[in-house]
This record gives structure tokens, C-alpha cells and sequence, in this order.
């Protein structure tokens, strides 16, 4: 085979892989973009711009075609999916035919960087066997970074979830009232934790909405699927329902939730040792072994021990 068409095998074979990782990479980014408050109106009252309505329309009837591939046969597990992209940040309505249309349409386009292997010779089962491959990692790869978005966003949430509780039940001992204080802990903290207190501005917007307390709050408690927001959720519905203090009580989790982020610093304190001695093993000590080695064995070497 010439040169002239490895060359050519070889930019068809990059051109593929650039067209597939940039369009991955844009859906991604258009998919996950921040949407206005009219988008967003539009997506809840499925009343669309005119304008796009037919652009729209198309998109979705292919993205649900194609989504009809990959959905899960069971009305549970769509459930399951489909609450995971939430606590990942996906909101839309039709974020799950968009998730199971990426997975068919990487699966089908991936496969297709095997093609250059047929036109170079190679034998059948090493093309089968490269497709297969290529088409699993194509189906799949969506399902690893939904789990990498879901975990950095409970991440981002948990961090500044102690200190939201320490500010929620300093607002509730001044005086204020419950759905008050999550307005006010949103307001305090948009700048710093800005996921979090949207979180809790929708909790005040679903029960100015007409939605009831406890159902906001268990609406949170899904929307984020963290232990601590669950905990606070049923201490909550539980003081409400029963008549106790919710200062107490937030307190009383407040202090709980600092303790659980101590163990968990402590936590990762103790995994820092083991850590450092495997790279001790891999990196420093063959270069410490080097430097101590080294100049005894230039000196027998240069004083002739191993000549003949």
C-alpha cells in the first residue's frame, strides 16, 4: 500500500474521530447550556416560539425515534434513569429520549472509525472485533459521564450544605418562618453556592406554585438524592407533623451534618498515606535505588571488573 493512501486512510480516520468528539462535545454544551426563563416557561406549559415550533418539532420526532432503541423496557427503570438525570442536572422534559438518542447515534457513528481498518487488509475478526468494541464503548460512554455529572454535582451541592444549615437555623431562631428562612438562606448564598440555593429558591417557588411543604421537600430530597437533604427532609416533615421545635431540631442536624463532613475530611486524611506509598514505590524509590546504585556501579564498570 502507497504512502499517498495511508496518508489519505489516516486524515479520514482523524476526520471521523474530530467530527464525532466535536459533536459529542455540542451536544453536550447546547444540551446542558442555562436556559432563560422563558425557555424554561415554555418547556413547562409546552407552548413553544412559533418560529421554531417546526424546527422543534422534527428534532424531537427523530430524538424520540432514535431514543426508542436504547429506552428501557421497564416503566421503573425509565423512572430511575430519568430521576438520575435530574440529580445530574438534566431538567429537561426530554432529557431521557436525548440521552438514549446519544447512545444510539454513538453507537451507530463510532463504529464507523473502523472502516479505514478494511481498506488496510485486516483480517475479519480483528474488524468485528473493533466494531463490536468501538459500538460498546459508543453505547455506554454517555452512561459513564451522567455518573462523573451526577457525583461533581452532589459534590458541589454537599460542600456548602453545612454551612446552609448553620445560616437556615440562625434565620429560624430570629423569628422567621420556615419557607422565609430557605428564601433567605437562597438569597445569602447565590453567590456562593449557586446550586444550592436554586435548589432551595424552587422549594419557594413550588410552594408559592400551590405545591404542599412536605411535597417541595421531598421534591428536594429527589432533585438531589443526597443523604443529608433526606435527613433533613424527614426531620422536618416529622417536627411538623408532630409539633416539636424546628429550631431544635434544625440544630440539632446542623450539628450532625458538620460532624459527618469532619469524618469525611478525616476520611480522606487517612487514604492520603497509602496513596503516597504506592507512588513512593512506582516513582521515588527507583530513583532513589538510581542514585545510590549509580556511581558504584560506574566505578566497577570503569575499573574493569567486567572486562575480559
Amino acid at each position: 500500500m502507497g504512502f499517498f493512501t495511508m496518508l489519505a486512510i489516516g486524515a479520514v480516520t482523524l476526520l471521523m474521530l474530530v467530527t464525532a468528539i466535536t459533536g459529542t462535545l455540542g451536544a453536550y454544551a447546547w444540551f446542558n447550556r442555562p436556559k432563560s426563563s422563558n425557555e424554561r416557561l415554555q418547556e413547562m406549559t409546552g407552548v413553544a416560539n412559533a418560529s421554531n415550533r417546526p424546527r422543534d418539532e422534527a428534532v424531537d420526532k427523530i430524538a424520540q425515534r432514535l431514543s426508542a432503541l436504547a429506552n428501557p423496557a421497564n416503566e421503573d427503570e425509565r423512572s430511575k434513569l430519568r430521576q438520575r438525570m435530574v440529580q445530574a442536572g438534566y431538567t429537561s422534559r426530554h432529557a431521557l429520549e436525548w440521552f438514549s438518542a446519544t447512545r444510539v447515534a454513538l453507537a451507530v457513528v463510532l463504529p464507523l472509525l473502523v472502516v479505514p481498518a478494511v481498506l488496510t487488509g485486516a483480517s475479519v475478526v480483528k474488524i468485528v472485533g473493533g466494531v463490536v468494541f468501538v459500538c460498546a464503548i459508543g453505547y455506554y460512554l454517555p452512561a459513564v459521564v451522567l455518573t462523573s455529572q451526577l457525583q461533581n454535582r452532589q459534590k458541589r451541592l454537599l460542600k456548602p450544605f453545612p454551612d446552609a444549615m448553620d445560616l437556615l437555623v440562625s434565620s429560624v431562631e430570629a423569628g422567621l418562618g420556615l419557607d422565609a428562612a430557605f428564601r433567605r438562606v437562597a438569597d445569602e448564598m447565590e453567590s456562593a453556592a449557586p446550586e444550592l440555593a436554586k435548589e432551595f429558591q424552587l422549594v419557594n417557588h413550588e410552594i408559592s406554585a400551590g405545591v404542599t411543604r412536605q411535597e417541595a421537600l421531598r421534591h428536594l430530597a429527589g432533585r438531589t438524592g443526597l443523604e443529608e437533604v433526606s435527613s433533613l427532609v424527614n426531620m422536618l416533615t416529622q417536627a411538623e407533623r408532630f409539633g416539636t421545635s424546628i429550631a431544635r431540631s434544625l440544630r440539632i442536624h446542623s450539628s450532625m451534618t458538620r460532624q459527618k463532613r469532619m469524618s469525611r475530611a478525616e476520611e480522606e486524611a487517612a487514604k492520603v498515606s497509602p496513596k503516597l506509598t504506592v507512588v513512593m514505590i512506582l516513582f521515588l524509590l527507583p530513583c532513589l535505588v538510581m542514585m545510590l546504585m549509580g556511581p558504584a556501579a560506574i566505578n566497577v564498570i570503569n575499573s574493569g571488573a567486567f572486562s575480559k
